[in-house]
């Protein structure tokens, strides 16, 4: 497999959840944390959050109002620059995907992908980074630019994969088993 690197979406604080998604508890574990050990454990060689400094290695979104695109770009670099070629993109708020989730993107061939209808988890090749990517895009712009491959998404998972962004979503997700097989 190719070497790759690791970018975790931290974004920030959370009008909905009342909190930064980031700090949420799962199962006495930072959300952060979390999605560190899942990247880590896929076999990630380094693994940057984007966003906000969770005293983890970062990078800086240059406009972090603007999405997430900053965050990845800022990422990308940054792998790029450690002679990685491809980047896994998670997001901190999706704390129960897990290694089998991860295994069809990581085996993708060529520029990476994505699953149906979200754009994280994927998995990127650094040179399909479009060069005119800029901050403010969508996200999904930036996926659909990049060319990556949208793979089949199963809806009993979709909820799983998307994460949590209300508190009634965190409370149906908290049941799942994490990466390491203990519950949140």
């Amino acid at each position: 497999m190719t070497p790759f690197g690791a970018i975790i979406l931290t974004g920030g604080g959370s009008r909905r959840m009342g909190a930064d998604k980031a700090l949420l508890d799962w199962n006495g574990q930072r959300a952060v944390d979390c999605v560190v050990a899942l990247a880590r454990a896929a076999g990630a060689a380094r693994v940057l959050t984007a966003g906000r400094d969770h005293g983890l290695e970062h990078v800086e979104d240059p406009e972090p109002d603007a999405g997430p695109v900053g965050g990845v770009l800022a990422g990308c670099a940054a792998l790029a620059a450690s002679g990685l070629t491809r980047a896994l993109v998670l997001a901190v708020d999706a704390p129960t995907v897990t290694l089998a989730d991860l295994a069809p993107l990581l085996a993708a061939p060529g520029v990476g992908a994505f699953y149906e209808g979200l754009p994280v988890p994927m998995v990127l090749a650094l040179t399909a980074v479009p060069g005119d990517a800029e901050v403010g895009w969508p996200l999904r712009r930036l996926v659909e630019r990049a060319g990556l491959v949208a793979e089949p998404c199963d809806e009993a998972v979709r909820l799983r994969l998307r994460g949590a962004n209300t508190p009634e979503e965190r409370a149906r997700l908290i049941v799942f088993p994490s990466p390491r097989g203990e519950g949140y």
